[in-house]
C-alpha cells in the first residue's frame, strides 16, 4: 500500500468505485480505493439493480441518462460484464391525478430528448401480461430502463479503475481522519498511515461515520428495503417463449412497488408506508455481506394491492425475500460535493441509486476535484445544500417521510409535514393562529405561502390545476397593487462583508460595480467558466461595510464559494448572519405612507430614492432600511433583529390599517415577479446559463476590473447568447405552467439551434401481435412543422394583468424573430398558445417602484 496519494476514495461500493474510475479517467492517476471489507460490502451487493433515465430534476436526469449510456464502455474497458438488459419499462397511473403527473414526466422528457410515450393500459399490458389493465387509466413508456447485475457492475468500474492505474486496498477499514495545515489529510487504517492530498467520503452505509471523523453530522439514514423472488412462473416462461423477449419492468404508484422479471420468475419491491430505519444513530462496523430479517407483515398492503393489480404473482411460489439497508438523503438525492468549511474533503454519499446515479457522481465529482467545476448542474445532488438545522433526529424523520412517499405523486402545491417546524420567525403564531397563514418550508424555515380566509380553509387542496388559494392570492395582489401590503422577507441569505478589503473582494467576485455608500445594486456572480451561480442584492452602509442579500437555500452553497475567494493579502471579513436577521417587507403605491407614519427620517422620493438604504427607526426600534422591493411596485426592505420584528410588525398593520393593508405571502410574492419579467434563482438563473442569456447584460460591466468569469462573458457578449430568457402570455384553461414544460414553436425546418434528441437510443416497444412500433424519425420533439425549442423554468397566474405567464429559454435568433402564432407551451399534456412578453406587462416603464 502507498504512503502518499492524491486522492483516498473511502468505500468499496459502486459510487466509490465510479468516483475512482472517473478520477484515473481525468488523469488522476495517483489515486487509492480504501474498503473495510469486500467491495459491494455494504449496499451495493444486494441492490435489486434496476436503472432509469427519469427523474424530477432535469438536471440529475441528465446525469443518470449519462450512467446508463456508460455501461457499454465500463464493459468494453474492463472486459467484465455489467449484466446489462435493457428492457424498458412502464410507470401505471390508477386514477387521473396520476395521469396528470405522467403527462407532465412526459412532457417534461421531450425538451430532455427522452424518447417517452404515454400509452394505454392495454399497450402496457402487451408488454407485462401479468397486469390486470381494468386497475389502470393509462402509463407511460420509457425505452431507456433496466437491470443489470450490481456485483458485476461494480467490479466493472473497478477493473477499468485499475487499468487506468488506480489502487485499490480491500480488508483495510479507516479509522481515523487528521487534517494537516497545508490542507492534506492523514488516512489512518489498520494496515497503516496513508497521506492524501483530497479524501472522498463514498462510505455508504458508514457515511455517517466516515463524516464524524472530520466533525461532520451528514443528513443520510439508512432504510430497510425488501423485495421478493418468485418461483419460475409458467406466464413469465410462456412470454419469453412466445415474444423472444423479456418482460419489461413496471411501477405502480398505488402499491408502491416495482418488478421486473428475473430469470424465470419475478422480482417484486416495495417502499412501503410503514417504513423502518436501520441503526439510525451509529452503523456497527461489523455489518457486512449479510440481510437483515424480512418482515412480510410490513409490506404487506402493498403486497395486497400487487396481487389484484397482478393476479398471476397471487399464486406464484416466493423463492427469497431480500432485506437489506440502503442510505438516503432527506429529499432522496444523493449528498455530492467539496464540503463547506473543510478543505479538500469531498462527498460521494446517500446514493440509493447508485446504478441509476452512480455514473454521472463519478463523473461530476472528479469533474469538480481535477477541474474545480462539477461540468454540469448538480444543485440537487449538492451536499451544500443543507444546513445547521438538518440534524439527526430531522434528518432521520424526513427521509422516513421520502421513503414512504417514493412512489407518491408530489403535488406542485404541496408542502410535505415530517420535521415541522424546524425554524420559526417571532411572527410564526402570529401568522398561523391569528392570519391563517397557510406555511411553507423555505430551507428550514416556514414562510407564509397565502392567507386563507378562516382557520378551517388554511391548508392546500392538492392539485396539478388552479386550487383553492387561487381566489385569496388574486385579493392579496389586488390589494397591494391597489394601495399597500406586508410579507414577511426572512427567507433571504443575509451576509455581512467587513474589512479594508472588503469592496475589492465583492468587485472580484461580482458583475457589478460596487454601490456607493447608502446605495444599492443588484449583481450576478459568475464561476469561472462565465455561468451564473448567484443574484445578488448588496448594500454599503460604510466605506468598510456592505450587506449582501442572496437565496437562503444556496447559503451554504455560496458561502462556500466566498471563502474559497478570500484574499489572503488584504483584511477582510465575511459573516452569514442567518436567522440572526429577519425582514418585513411593504410594497404598494400607499408603503410611503405607511412607512412615514412609523420613522422621523424623511423618506420622501427626493430624500429616499430608489435603491437607497439607511439605518432608522422603525416604530421605535432600530432597523436597516431598503428602498427596494421585489414586487415592482414602490417598496420597502425593512430589517431587523428578531427582538424587534413583532413590534415592527403591529407598527405596520397599524400604520396601514386606514389604507386596507393586507398581508401577502410568496405565492402573490412570486406572482406580481411574473409581472415585471424578473427572474428568480433556481429556476431561471442556473449554473447552465450564461449572464446575457438570463437577461442580466445591465448588470453585468466588463469595463471593471478581471471580476471572476470576466473572459467567458465577454465572450459570451461578443457571439451573442444562443439562448434567450423569455417571458410568454399563455393561454392557460384551469392549469399554470409548473416548470419544466416544453415550449413548442412552428418553425418547419428552418434551423435556429435547437437541441435535437439522441435518436435510435433506446429499447424497441412491440404492440400486442408482437410487432415492433416504429419509433419517429425525428424523436418526440417534432409534429409536422412544430418542434420543441425551449423549456419552462418557472411560471403561474399574473393577477394584476389577469393573464397566465411563463420564463423558459428558447434559442435567441428564434425570440428575435418571434411571429404571431408562433409559440405553443404544453400544459398536462395539451399545447397551449403562447406568445412573447417583450415589456414587462406591468408597469413596463418602472415608474412605479421609482416614483
Amino acid at each position: 500500500m502507498k504512503t502518499h496519494v492524491r486522492a483516498v476514495v473511502i468505500g468499496g461500493g459502486v459510487v466509490g468505485c465510479s468516483v475512482l474510475y472517473h478520477l484515473a479517467k481525468a488523469g488522476w492517476n495517483d489515486v487509492m480505493l480504501i474498503e473495510r471489507s469486500e467491495l459491494t460490502s455494504g449496499s451495493s451487493w444486494h441492490a435489486a439493480g434496476g436503472f432509469h433515465t427519469l427523474n424530477g430534476d432535469p438536471n440529475v436526469a441528465k446525469l443518470q441518462a449519462y450512467t446508463v449510456s456508460l455501461y457499454e464502455e465500463l464493459e468494453e474497458l474492463s472486459g467484465q460484464s455489467c449484466g446489462l438488459h435493457l428492457t424498458g419499462g412502464v410507470m401505471m397511473a390508477d386514477t387521473p391525478e396520476r395521469m396528470d403527473f405522467l403527462r407532465q414526466v412526459h412532457a417534461k422528457g421531450r425538451y430532455l430528448g427522452m424518447e417517452t410515450e404515454l400509452i394505454t393500459p392495454s399497450e402496457a399490458r402487451a408488454m407485462f401480461p401479468l397486469m390486470d389493465e381494468s386497475n389502470f387509466v393509462g402509463a407511460l413508456w420509457d425505452p431507456v430502463e433496466g437491470h443489470l447485475d450490481p456485483s458485476g457492475t461494480t467490479h466493472a468500474y473497478a477493473k477499468a479503475a485499475r487499468k487506468l492505474g488506480a489502487e485499490i486496498v480491500l480488508r483495510n477499514r479507516v479509522v481515523e481522519l487528521t487534517q494537516e495545515a497545508d490542507g492534506s489529510w492523514n488516512v489512518v487504517t489498520e494496515q497503516g498511515t496513508v497521506k492524501a492530498d483530497h479524501v472522498v467520503n463514498a462510505g455508504g452505509l458508514w457515511a455517517r461515520e466516515v463524516g464524524r471523523m472530520a466533525g461532520l453530522e451528514l443528513p443520510v439514514l439508512a432504510m430497510e428495503h425488501m423485495y421478493l423472488l418468485t418461483e419460475e412462473m409458467p406466464e413469465v416462461l410462456e412470454f419469453n417463449a412466445s415474444t423472444g423477449r423479456e418482460l419489461i419492468g413496471v411501477i405502480d404508484f398505488k402499491g408502491e412497488i416495482y418488478t421486473r422479471q428475473e430469470r424465470s420468475g419475478i422480482l417484486l419491491g416495495t417502499y412501503e408506508k410503514a417504513c423502518k430505519p436501520w441503526s439510525p444513530v451509529e452503523t456497527p462496523w461489523t455489518f457486512g455481506h449479510e440481510l437483515l430479517a424480512p418482515d412480510l407483515d410490513r409490506i404487506a398492503p402493498s403486497l395486497e394491492v400487487g396481487f389484484r393489480h397482478f393476479p398471476a404473482l397471487e399464486n406464484a411460489g416466493i423463492k427469497q425475500i431480500i432485506n437489506g439497508p440502503f442510505t438516503f438523503a432527506p429529499d432522496g438525492n444523493p449528498l455530492v460535493g467539496p464540503v463547506p468549511g473543510l478543505t479538500n474533503y469531498w462527498t460521494a454519499c446517500g446514493v440509493m441509486a447508485g446504478f441509476s446515479q452512480g455514473g454521472g457522481v463519478g463523473l461530476a465529482l472528479s469533474n469538480w476535484m481535477v477541474d474545480g467545476d462539477p461540468g454540469a448542474d448538480i444543485w440537487g445532488m449538492d451536499v451544500a445544500r443543507y444546513g445547521e438545522w438538518a440534524t439527526l433526529r430531522y434528518t432521520n424523520a424526513k427521509v422516513r417521510e421520502n421513503y414512504s412517499r417514493r412512489f407518491s405523486i408530489r403535488f406542485p402545491n404541496e408542502e410535505l409535514p415530517a420535521a415541522r417546524p424546524q425554524q420559526t420567525t417571532p411572527l410564526y403564531d402570529v401568522m398561523v393562529r391569528d392570519n391563517h397563514a397557510v406555511m411553507g418550508d423555505s430551507w428550514g424555515l416556514e414562510t407564509p405561502l397565502w392567507f386563507a380566509p378562516s382557520a378551517e380553509e388554511a391548508h392546500d387542496v392538492l392539485s396539478f390545476h388552479r386550487s383553492n388559494d387561487f381566489g385569496p392570492i388574486g385579493e392579496e395582489v389586488r390589494r397591494t397593487r391597489e394601495s399597500v401590503g406586508v410579507t414577511e422577507i426572512s427567507n433571504f441569505a443575509k451576509y455581512e462583508v467587513s474589512g479594508e478589503g472588503a469592496e475589492a473582494f465583492l468587485n472580484h467576485l461580482m458583475t457589478n460595480t460596487m454601490p456607493k455608500t447608502g446605495r444599492i445594486v443588484l449583481t450576478p456572480m459568475l464561476n469561472d467558466n462565465g455561468k451564473l451561480i448567484g443574484d445578488f442584492t448588496i448594500a454599503k452602509l460604510s466605506d468598510t461595510r456592505f450587506m449582501v442579500w442572496g437565496s437562503i437555500a444556496a447559503q451554504k452553497y455560496h458561502m462556500r464559494w466566498f471563502e474559497q475567494h478570500l484574499p489572503k493579502d488584504a483584511p477582510v471579513a465575511i459573516r452569514r448572519i442567518g436567522m440572526n436577521l429577519v425582514g418585513l417587507s411593504i410594497a404598494g403605491p400607499n408603503a410611503r405612507k405607511v412607512l412615514e407614519k412609523l420613522t422621523d427620517d424623511d423618506v420622501s422620493a427626493t430624500a429616499f430614492r430608489f435603491m437607497d438604504i439607511r439605518e432608522m427607526d422603525v416604530n421605535a426600534a432600530p432597523c436597516v432600511v431598503g428602498r427596494i422591493t421585489y414586487t415592482g411596485d414602490l417598496g420597502y426592505e425593512i430589517w431587523m433583529e428578531p427582538a424587534y420584528q413583532r413590534r415592527i410588525y403591529d407598527g405596520i398593520k397599524q400604520a396601514g390599517a386606514e389604507f386596507g393593508i393586507v398581508d401577502f405571502g410568496m405565492r402573490a410574492l412570486l406572482s406580481m415577479r411574473l409581472e415585471k419579467n424578473f427572474p428568480t434563482w433556481f429556476r431561471e438563473l442556473r449554473p447552465i446559463y450564461g449572464p446575457y442569456e438570463a437577461g442580466m447584460e445591465r448588470f453585468i460591466k466588463l469595463t471593471k476590473n478581471d471580476f471572476i468569469g470576466r473572459k467567458a462573458a465577454a465572450k459570451e457578449h461578443a457571439e451573442g447568447p444562443k439562448l434567450m430568457r423569455t417571458s410568454f402570455l399563455v393561454d392557460a384553461a384551469d392549469a399554470d405552467v409548473m416548470g419544466d414544460e416544453p415550449v413548442w414553436a412552428k418553425v418547419g425546418d428552418t434551423d435556429y439551434g435547437t437541441i435535437e434528441p439522441p435518436h435510435g437510443y433506446g429499447a424497441p416497444r412491440f404492440d400486442a401481435d408482437g410487432q415492433e412500433i416504429a419509433k419517429p424519425q425525428d424523436g418526440t420533439m417534432r409534429d409536422g412543422d412544430w418542434r420543441v425549442v425551449g423549456w419552462v423554468t418557472s411560471g403561474g397566474y399574473a393577477h394584476t394583468i389577469g393573464s397566465s405567464m411563463a420564463q423558459g429559454y428558447i434559442p435567441s435568433a428564434l425570440a428575435t424573430n418571434a411571429t404571431e402564432g408562433m409559440f405553443e407551451i404544453e400544459i398536462l399534456g395539451i399545447r397551449r398558445p403562447a406568445r412573447i412578453a417583450l415589456e414587462p406587462p406591468f408597469d413596463p416603464t418602472g415608474a412605479k417602484m421609482r416614483g
